[in-house]
């Protein structure tokens, strides 16, 4: 960056981790609480399996704050 005088670069990616994916280096994440049907609740899903289900039925059924500025989780591979 500092060589080609850049202060940012735009790249497109097609990269995703989705249901299936395979974390190698990995035992836990911190995250928000996302949106229904976003990409970033794919990468819960990825990394929670089946459970992300239990994880968001207990976050709204305890009023927790979705988005941004919401309450986040700390997930744990068992």
């Amino acid at each position: 960056m500092r060589k080609h005088k850049k202060r940012e670069i735009h790249v497109p990616t097609r990269i995703i981790i989705v249901p299936g994916y395979r974390f190698r280096i990995t035992d836990g994440m911190v995250t928000n609480f996302h949106q229904p049907r976003s990409t970033l609740l794919l990468l819960v899903s990825a990394f929670t399996g089946e459970d992300w289900k239990k994880i968001y039925d207990y976050a709204i059924g305890n009023n927790f704050r979705f988005l941004s500025y919401g309450d986040s989780s700390l997930l744990l591979k068992r």
